[in-house]
This record gives structure tokens, C-alpha cells and sequence, in this order.
């Protein structure tokens, strides 16, 4: 299976304010829904919550450690690892956030789906650092335009084998 992160972040990381984006760019909506049709979404409980749905069209699986929450639609479990347990024998799992979740799964993560937003905007909550061992194997630009207020750079990641140890 493949361990896949999908994130939009403007500059210095940002990737959230208060539970929300900071921003709306349909364009990177509609990145985002190509990207994670047809697959299995992890998200954490607030993360979740600020979307108020299940994604359609996605299996969604919610991280909480409240052993009582019940979504209709959902299937919750109570880790990272447990996550990944019920994805099941698919070909690729979205981490879709928040910030905790990404922070927990970077270490085994594969691929990196990124929306760089070119815009200084305050937050509190940002994309780990994924440091250097990736490679670019994909780069569209989207400038801004009437919808998009702000131009932005889809990125996929790849993260590179590393070194046999000797």
C-alpha cells in the first residue's frame, strides 16, 4: 500500500487558522477531489469536523480518541495504525490532515501531494518539514485568475530509496 499525504499550505507551511483553511481556492478543490477520488481518506477527528461530511465517493476513516464517537458513514478507529489496518489491502491510502496526523504519518509517508499557495498568510497549525530525501516527479502551475485569488503550485513528492546500509 501506498502511504500518501495531501496537503495545500501557503508560505512558511500554513496550512491552518483557527480549524480552517485559510483560504478558498476552488482550484486547488478540485486538485484535491482528483487526487483522493476513488481512494481511502484518513483525517483526524478536527480535521473531520471542519469538512461536516463525509467526502463522497471516498472510503473516510476518522482518527479519535474518543472510544464513543459514531459518524454515520465513517468508520473511526482510534490510530494511525489502526487506520491503516482498516484502509485494507487497497493500492494507495490519503492522509488528508490535520496537522497531528500529518506530523504522525510523515515518517511513513511514500508520496507527498502538495498545493504550494504563493501567499504569507497567518496560521496556527503547519505541514511538518519533509526535509530532502524526495523527488519531484510531477509541477502545474495555476495562476490566480477571477475564482483563485491566489496563484499556486501542484507538487507531487516522491520519497527517494534510500541508501542500503552497510
Amino acid at each position: 500500500m501506498i502511504i500518501s499525504m495531501i496537503a495545500a499550505m501557503a508560505n512558511e507551511r500554513v496550512i491552518g487558522q483557527d480549524n480552517q483553511m485559510p483560504w478558498h481556492l476552488p482550484a486547488d478543490f478540485v486538485w484535491f477531489k482528483r487526487c483522493t477520488m476513488g481512494k481511502t481518506v484518513i483525517m483526524g477527528r478536527k480535521t473531520y469536523q471542519s469538512i461536516g461530511r463525509p467526502l463522497p465517493g471516498r472510503h473516510n476513516i476518522v482518527i479519535s480518541r474518543d472510544p464513543t464517537l459514531i459518524i454515520d458513514g465513517v468508520d473511526v478507529v482510534a490510530s494511525v495504525e489502526a487506520a491503516l489496518v482498516k484502509a485494507g489491502e487497497v493500492d494507495e491510502v490519503m492522509i488528508i490532515g490535520g496537522g497531528s496526523i500529518y506530523a504522525k504519518c510523515l515518517a511513513q509517508a511514500d508520496k507527498l501531494y502538495l498545493t504550494f499557495i504563493d501567499a504569507e498568510l497567518a496560521g496556527d497549525t503547519h505541514f511538518p518539514d519533509w526535509g530532502t530525501n524526495w523527488r519531484e516527479c510531477y509541477r502545474e502551475h495555476c495562476p490566480a485568475d477571477d475564482k483563485n485569488v491566489y496563484s499556486m503550485d501542484f507538487v507531487i513528492l516522491e520519497r527517494e530509496a534510500e541508501e542500503p546500509r552497510t
